[in-house]
């Protein structure tokens, strides 16, 4: 298994990982989600709410006939995963996985090495053109064919005006019949302590920049988005119970856009 970082170090995959439940954390991560959860009690249940809402998006994807995914910051592996979801609707469909975390894509190179249809590799979310036109995810995945995009609990670590511009480069370079997944922190002047006490949660260089709805809309421009439209992750439709109860003190909002064509 791959080692991971110093003992002392936190990162956002890893406590991500400590919220659902895995074992891809170190002390300093535990610690910082403790924090995180004291703050907001329901951060765990929105961590699997947005892993139940990844596996039925992905498979309502797959079920329009789409077989090509591109899962942008995904994180350790943890079931279910994008192949996984995937593969219950169509066994052919292929996956590539990037992160900029090098310790997510040691292990998820570890873990799927042996899988022909699924390619993984490191690529920041904030440069999306470059991860397009990277040779590694044009050897399994055909852009000039519809394709899904997945920007899962991603875009609130960058940036506005660089988010913006990630998500825009997808949207533009994606084949008509294309699809974005998206889940992004919501923020408003009424959950801005909520905001701070997650902030603290997270190291000094990690940046969180959540979004009114209006914004997080904005990414899916002219792209049709299916129902039931742009949603709190709990309240998204699965056939998981973690959608039962909602975030009071903030809030992810998730969505699924099919580009038109």
């Amino acid at each position: 298994m791959a080692g991971l970082a110093p003992a002392g170090s936190t990162s956002t995959a890893r406590i991500y990982d400590y919220l659902l439940g895995g074992k891809d954390n170190n002390a300093a991560d535990r610690q910082a989600a403790e924090q995180l959860l004291r703050a907001l009690p329901d951060a765990g249940l929105v961590a699997r709410a947005n892993r139940a809402f990844l596996a039925a998006a992905v498979k309502q994807v797959a079920a329009n006939g789409v077989m090509q995914f591109v899962d942008i910051g995904p994180g350790f592996p943890a079931t279910p995963n994008v192949h996984e979801s995937a593969r219950s609707v169509a066994p052919a469909a292929r996956v590539a996985y990037v992160d900029y975390d090098d310790e997510v894509v040691a292990r998820t190179s570890e873990v799927l090495a042996d899988d022909e249809l699924v390619t993984v590799f490191a690529g920041n979310a904030r440069d999306s053109a470059a991860i397009l036109a990277d040779p590694r995810l044009g050897s399994l995945i055909d852009l000039a064919e519809p394709v899904c995009v997945l920007f899962l609990s991603v875009l609130h670590f960058l940036p506005p005006a660089e988010a913006d511009a990630a998500v825009a480069a997808v949207r533009e370079r994606i084949a008509p019949g294309s699809y974005l997944v998206i889940t992004a922190g919501a923020n408003d002047e009424q959950n801005e302590p909520a905001q701070g006490l997650v902030q603290a949660a997270y190291s000094a260089n990690t940046l969180l920049a959540g979004r009114p709805k209006a914004e997080i809309a904005a990414y899916f421009d002219d792209f049709e988005l299916l129902p039931p439209g742009l949603v709190p992750v709990t309240k998204w439709p699965t056939s998981d119970s973690a959608g039962s109860k909602a975030l009071l003190m903030a809030e992810i909002l998730a969505g699924v856009g099919r580009k038109p064509g």
